[in-house]
């Protein structure tokens, strides 16, 4: 009698590294490891951009650029950051600077796609309700298929950055007398500069020359603030827009913080430069609101500027210092440490200030793990930014206030800047290259791979307290 071959053991379940790098894997060839997946992808795009702009036709011109120009100006781009060793305007040619205009695109796109892929399965920032919540709304879509959010993502560019470039070009044509061609070109150009964080502008001055103007600093500074929130909350809140006792926590946490934000930067900005000869003093009270309001978005998630940064008074550069630290939502065109990191880090301090043993958020108790995620995020762009100040003090002569700046900005990958890194040594702008790319990929990439790299201890240790304070 032969007996029944034994069946199959069923296939186990996917461990969450193993479903990133599934996902990943329909990303880009080869897959990988999540963090590695994320580096290369963005590496290789930085070096296409490097030889594309190397080329004689990228410059005005007509010779070719030097390998580090051209390297800082491609990591800028794909980054998403906006800071230049060069005059944009003037250096670049019109193919210069639709190749800047591609990689901003590409870079804005791809990094906001990665992140929301990335934030769906590691799903360790959102809340259970939250995971479930989008997985319905993806229609049944696993967490293997992207393909839903890929196309999501790309229609969210595609429709507010049309509409942005019909705004600003139609502005440009009547209150500028630009014409039409013109006016097309840098309107679409502006628009998505804006919307991907990328902080480049077709003017040697950034937008100073438009500073006042509500017509282009209104709609410019809505779009930052709708790509600073984050694709994660975009997706949530066009289902569940009417109902936000339904909206996840991730979500409140997000909106709430940006919009504190918001309000303190606009408000702050109003009263530290309000007779500021150089900024907002010879303006009207109208244009002063205006520009207070678009500077307080700027440093957050555009990059782009009405007023020389330079000029503002030491108040302001701290409060921007803070700001591009801080940055956007997860998931978003924005970079820095997050809201969310910033705002799960101030109620860990709040609840330990009321000596409550846990964590409790509008009605939702937050993990320990997630409560050490954020410090160790935060901590580690304390670090970087400290230690990058440090070394860049060294190889120049330029002052603390203006050095820090700098630092945080790249490592924001905002772009703002008073001038230094157009005065950088190679070495300098070898080191802010590299400070934009860890600051664009360090904080998803961290995030990620501790949420990945959860460890259950088989004992304890006994435990002791050490002083503290």
């Amino acid at each position: 009698m032969i007996e029944d071959a034994p069946e199959d053991p069923p296939p186990r379940p996917l461990t969450r590294a193993a479903a990133a790098r599934r996902a990943l894997g329909t990303l880009m060839p080869g897959g990988g490891h999540p963090t590695r997946a994320v580096l290369s992808l963005f590496a290789g795009f930085i070096l296409f951009g490097t030889l594309v702009l190397m080329l004689p036709v990228a410059t005005a011109s007509g010779e070719s650029t030097d390998f580090v120009t051209a390297l800082f100006t491609s990591t800028s781009a794909v980054c998403v950051t906006g800071l230049t060793v060069v005059d944009t305007e003037f250096y670049w040619s019109e193919f210069g600077h639709v190749v800047l205009l591609v990689l901003m695109q590409i870079g804005g796109i791809g990094i906001v796609t990665i992140a929301s892929v990335l934030g769906l399965l590691v799903a360790r920032r959102f809340s259970l309700r939250m995971q479930m919540t989008m997985q319905a709304e993806m229609r049944g879509i696993g967490f293997g298929d992207v393909r839903l959010i890929v196309r999501r993502v790309v229609i969210i560019c595609a429709v507010i950055e049309a509409a942005l470039a019909v705004i600003l070009t139609a502005r440009l044509m009547i209150g500028y007398h630009v014409p039409f061609g013109r006016a097309l070109y840098s309107g679409v150009f502006h628009s998505v500069s804006t919307f991907t964080g990328g902080g480049f502008s077709l003017h040697s001055d950034s937008l100073t020359r438009y500073a006042g103007d509500a017509w282009m600093g209104i709609p410019i500074a809505v779009v930052g603030i709708i790509a600073g929130i984050g694709f994660p909350v975009l997706f949530e809140l066009g289902r569940r827009a009417r109902h936000p006792r339904r909206w996840s926590l991730h979500t409140k946490i997000t909106l709430l913080t940006s919009a504190i934000l918001l309000v303190v930067g606009f408000v702050f900005l109003l009263i530290a430069e309000w007779n500021n000869p150089l900024t907002l003093g010879p303006m009207g009270v109208g244009e002063k609101i205006v520009t207070a309001l678009f500077g307080s978005v700027v440093p957050r998630s555009i990059g782009l500027t009405t007023v020389h940064v330079s000029d503002m008074t030491s108040e302001s550069l701290l409060l921007y210092d803070v700001l591009m630290f801080i940055g956007g939502g997860s998931a978003s065109t924005a970079g820095g440490i997050k809201v969310t990191t910033f705002a799960l880090l101030a109620f860990v301090i709040w609840a330990e200030i009321r000596g409550e043993p846990t964590v409790h958020v509008m009605g939702r108790r937050l993990s320990p793990m997630v409560q050490r995620q954020a410090l160790t995020v935060a901590l580690l762009g304390v670090g970087l930014v400290m230690t990058t100040t440090m070394v860049v003090l060294a190889l120049t002569d330029h002052r603390l206030e203006q050095v820090l700046f700098e630092v945080i900005s790249a490592f924001g990958t905002v772009g703002l800047s008073t001038g230094l890194t157009q005065h950088l040594p190679v070495a300098g702008a070898l080191i802010f290259a590299g400070l934009m790319f860890i600051g664009r990929i360090g904080p998803i990439t961290t995030a990620t791979a501790l949420a990945l790299r959860e460890r259950r201890r088989r004992y304890e240790l006994p435990e002791e307290r050490p002083i503290v304070g």
